[in-house]
């Protein structure tokens, strides 16, 4: 399993198409082969600040992922609203537990 954990800031004013891109790409990713999970969340404390957490089956399941027409689209969209480089981190996970 692959968890990827990361930070994006969008420029301010801008976190509403922020907002609509992330839902819009949420929809798509998350009906992707080998996707479990793929969300954003907003920060409580700064509202230009989103998480992503994604969850994948395999490593293959995110590079086909990477390589889509709305990932390259969403790209595209999201240079225009980066305040800053996103934070992005990939986890192998061995092993999970629930609780």
């Amino acid at each position: 399993m692959i968890v990827v954990s990361g930070t994006v800031r969008v420029r301010p004013g801008l976190r509403q198409e922020a907002v609509e891109r992330a839902v819009w790409m949420q929809a798509l990713v998350e009906s992707e082969p080998g996707c479990l999970s793929y969300r954003f969340y907003a920060d409580l404390e700064h509202p230009d600040l989103f998480r992503v957490f994604e969850v994948w089956e395999s490593d293959a399941a995110l590079k086909v992922h990477f390589q889509t027409p709305h990932m390259a689209e969403f790209n595209r969209a999201l240079a225009g609203l980066l305040a800053e480089k996103p934070q992005i981190t990939r986890y192998a996970v061995s092993e999970h537990t629930s609780f």
